[in-house]
Order: C-alpha cells, then sequence, then structure tokens
C-alpha cells in the first residue's frame, strides 16, 4: 500500500482558478520532514493578481451557486467530494511526504474529510429553515442567507481533516470558497481539490497556494464576505487585523493549552492509558486539541507516570511510510528547535525529564524529537505556560479538585480540556467550571471528536463555530422580513 519512502519524481501542482489550471509566478519547493534534502514537488506560486482573479472568479460564480435549492448544491457537493475517495491511498502517501506524519494518519485526514462533509450534508433541510414570529402589529419571517466569496485558510498539521469543518458547510450554505493550503504542504490539497473543484461549477471552489505576503487579497478584498482560518494565535491575530480593515467577518480556530485532569477515581486500565497517550502524542504532539498539559491526583501520580511511560517505550521514530514507524519527525526546523529548547529549560531548572525513544540513525537530518514527560516542573516553565506543538508533556500532581481546576483555567487558551473521573456529578460540576470550547470525558483528542457538534474556543483560541448546525449558520446571514398588519395600524 504504501511503497518506497522516495518518489519516482517530485510532483507539480498548479492553481485552481476559475475551472482553470494555471501556473503561478515561479514555485513554492516542498521538502520531506523525514529528510530535508529531499524534494517532494512543487506548488505553484500565487502572484497578488492571481489571487484577486480568484476573488473575482469567486464573485461571478456567487450568484447562481446561491440561487439553487440546498437539495441542489448538495447533490453536487457529494458527487465531487466523492472522487476523493478512489485516490485516498496515493493522496495519503504524498501528504505523510511533505508533513512527516505517519501514513495511517494522512489516510485518515482524507477519510475525515469525507465524513465532514457527509455529516454537513446532514443539514440540507436546515439551510434554508424559516421561522416566523405572528403579529400584530407585524409579522416577521426570520431567513438565513449566503455571506459571499468566502476564504478558507488551513495549517499544515491536518490540513484535510481542518479543511472539512469549513469547506462543505461554506458551500452548503450557498456561498463560493477559494482555498489557501498551507504552504509547507501544498501538494496533497491541491491536487485532491482540484480534482473536487472540476466537478462543480465554474469559480464555485478555486485553489490558491502561494507566499503569505502575496495572499492578502484573500483577506482584505472588499469583494471577501467571510474568511475563516485555522492556525496560530499569532496567525489569528494578523488576520484579524487585516479583514477588519475592510469589517471582514472571521472564524478563527487557533491553538490552546489544553489541560487533562486526572482525579483520585479515574478508571484507568489499559484502553484508557491508550486513549490518553493518544490524546497527547498524536501527530508527535502537533495537534491543537491535544492535551498539553497532565494534571494528576497526587495518588495516582506515579501511576500515570508509569502508564505513560510502557507506551513511549515502544515508540519508534522514523519515516511516515515505513511501517515500523508510529511517531514522525516534527513539521519544521524551527519547531524541532523550540521543543528541545522547552526540554533543555526543564532540565537547567532541574525538572525530571525523561526522554524515550531513539532517533532513527539513517535520517540524520531528519526533524525528530524523542518523546518527553517532564514530571513536576516549576509552573512558570514555558513547557507548562506556553503551547509545545511537540511530543513533550508535563505531568504535574494536585491535591484538591479546586486547585485543579484553577490550575487548568489559569491560562491564555480555551480550546479543549479533558476530565477523568468515575464520578459523573464530579465530571459535570468540573466541566462547567472549565473555561474552554470543548470537554472530553475520560478521553482526550481530535479521534473523539463528535463531527455533529459546534467545535471552536474561548480566549486566545479563537472566536466562531465549526461543525454541526452552528457550523452551517457560521456561513449565513440573518435576516428579518417584516409584514405590515395595516387593520391593526
Amino acid at each position: 500500500m504504501m511503497g518506497s519512502l522516495t518518489i519516482a519524481a517530485p510532483v507539480r501542482t498548479q492553481l485552481f482558478i476559475d475551472g482553470r489550471s494555471r501556473d503561478g509566478d515561479g514555485v513554492i519547493d516542498v521538502f520531506d520532514p523525514a529528510d530535508p534534502e529531499t524534494l517532494v514537488g512543487s506548488a505553484a506560486a500565487a502572484t497578488r493578481e492571481d489571487a484577486i482573479d480568484a476573488v473575482a472568479a469567486a464573485k461571478s460564480a456567487f450568484r447562481e451557486w446561491s440561487r439553487l435549492a440546498p437539495s441542489e448544491r448538495a447533490k453536487r457537493i457529494a458527487a465531487a467530494f466523492d472522487t476523493l475517495v478512489d485516490y485516498r491511498d496515493e493522496d495519503a502517501r504524498l501528504l505523510t511526504m511533505e508533513n512527516g506524519k505517519p501514513f495511517s494518519e494522512s489516510w485518515v485526514d482524507f477519510l475525515v474529510l469525507n465524513l465532514r462533509t457527509n455529516e454537513a450534508l446532514e443539514h440540507v433541510d436546515e439551510v434554508d429553515e424559516e421561522r416566523v414570529l405572528l403579529g400584530p402589529p407585524v409579522t416577521t419571517t426570520i431567513v438565513h442567507q449566503p455571506l459571499g466569496v468566502v476564504t478558507i485558510i488551513v495549517p499544515f498539521n491536518w490540513p484535510i481533516a481542518i479543511l472539512g469543518a469549513s469547506l462543505p458547510y461554506a458551500l452548503l450554505a450557498g456561498n463560493t470558497v477559494i482555498v489557501k493550503p498551507p504552504p509547507s504542504t501544498p501538494l496533497a490539497m491541491s491536487r485532491a481539490l482540484s480534482r473536487v473543484a472540476e466537478r462543480l461549477p465554474r469559480g464555485v471552489l478555486n485553489i490558491v497556494t502561494g507566499r503569505d505576503a502575496d495572499m492578502a487579497p484573500l483577506i482584505e478584498h472588499e469583494d471577501v464576505a467571510k474568511v475563516s482560518f485555522t492556525g496560530s494565535v499569532a496567525g489569528g491575530r494578523r488576520i484579524a487585523q487585516i479583514a477588519a480593515a475592510a469589517l471582514t467577518r472571521v472564524t478563527l480556530e487557533l491553538g490552546g493549552n489544553d489541560a487533562a485532569l486526572i482525579f483520585d477515581d479515574a478508571d484507568l486500565d489499559d484502553e484508557a492509558y491508550d486513549r490518553l497517550y493518544q490524546g497527547i502524542f498524536d501527530t508527535a504532539g502537533q495537534v491543537c486539541m491535544n492535551a498539553k498539559r497532565v494534571y494528576v491526583h497526587r495518588s495516582r501520580f506515579d501511576e500515570v507516570v508509569k502508564g505513560l511511560s510502557d507506551r513511549l517505550q515502544r515508540v519508534v521514530l522514523g519515516h511516515g511510510l515505513s511501517e515500523a514507524t508510529t511517531m514522525g519527525p516534527l513539521h519544521q526546523e524551527r519547531q524541532k528547535d523550540f521543543v528541545n529548547e522547552l526540554i533543555e529549560e526543564a532540565r537547567q531548572a532541574g525538572a525530571d525529564v525523561r526522554q524515550f525513544g531513539t532517533l532513527p540513525a539513517e535520517l540524520p537530518d531528519g526533524r525528530f524529537v524523542r518523546p518527553t514527560l517532564v514530571l513536576d516542573p516549576p509552573r512558570h516553565l514555558r513547557v507548562v505556560t506556553e503551547e509545545q506543538f511537540g511530543p513533550v508533556v508535563p505531568l504535574i500532581p494536585f491535591d484538591t479538585e479546586e486547585e485543579a481546576v484553577a490550575a487548568a483555567d489559569d491560562t491564555w487558551g480555551g480550546l479543549c480540556a479533558s476530565v477523568w473521573s468515575a464520578d459523573p456529578a464530579r465530571v459535570r460540576r468540573v466541566a462547567d467550571q472549565l473555561q474552554v470550547g470543548v470537554v472530553f470525558v475520560n478521553d482526550h483528542g481530535a479521534n473523539r471528536l463528535d463531527l455533529r457538534a459546534p467545535f471552536g474556543g474561548m480566549r486566545a483560541s479563537g472566536y466562531g463555530r465549526e461543525q454541526g448546525l452552528a457550523g452551517i449558520r457560521d456561513f449565513q446571514d440573518t435576516r428579518a422580513i417584516g409584514n405590515l398588519h395595516v387593520d391593526a395600524v
């Protein structure tokens, strides 16, 4: 299924604007994070004019697309996205080459796009749902309408799955879309989405790859009605600032410093430890909703350390296309340096730092970091206060429920958290106090996310909601049509 760890020839992808492929002004070269000397391929680098053309194409297509009945849009969306299934193995292999994560994760990345598309289409009968407020003196009908041109910007880590939380919802709501793939992982997304776009009406879906400096029109252009951005907090702030100049709406799904709270009555069998491990170390820790801090009741601390250590001892670092690999490299060199800084800072501060796994000798230049537990570190260290986005996590003991809740909320973000307890009353009591968008119970992580439920963060983790009916409404405006009862005047 996976085949060789190398590619026969570098891949070349183009822009897709107004129903046609086109080259840009030069290319962006993409290299393998596990072997940075290996060129995976090149993506077309759009110019500012290309970005403006994409906005114009989406605007031109909006009127006809938005006037289709939701059922007709749903039919066309389903047919277009079904084309992804036949290419899933091939596309996942390319994604692993440019991203670095194991093939199994890349395969699921594409699967989730289809799952999220199917879930979005379940809301077809609610897209145009109306509500009537009876008079007198006025009977008012509340209706929903699409916004117009939407730009969707996704990050490198789970780009395809993350796209699924916005793209099918925006299209079903009647908007036309420009997708900006991440510049460091543009190849698999561009190739796959071009197939989808070819099967939709001209201009409804456009794909623009390029350097951020040339992409400003996708955010600041007066004809862009909304920007949906998933990425870092710093990136979200930049997007919001640019969009504010044109009063463009923005949904931001940003990073998190998510806490897992493990109480003294938690039922921690082998399956629970597997879930906890995955919720921390999936994609080498490069997932926004992974647990970044683990608070453990002091009576269970040693047990949790052992449970995670047992699993970390089985980690195999290596190339994502090797069947033996369970953890790939970090995606970017600067992130590898940052994570290693956090580990060394904790070690210098006297924390108990435990590292696992062996760096792959056959890939000496790969961006690998050995997975690491930092036990009971000083609370001011960056490994506690910042989002590591790598395979390192602090384990911190606590004594009381109040202490655990206060520590979990003492942070800048509010994306997700988890509560591990056998007491339903405690679970609900703690969950109600946590200032986060999603609370997992006896579980944690993206694999456990309910695709039907609204998803999004609080505080610096962003605003707006994706998925479910809320995900449809996030791409619509609401208006009131009032009919005066003349005989009541």
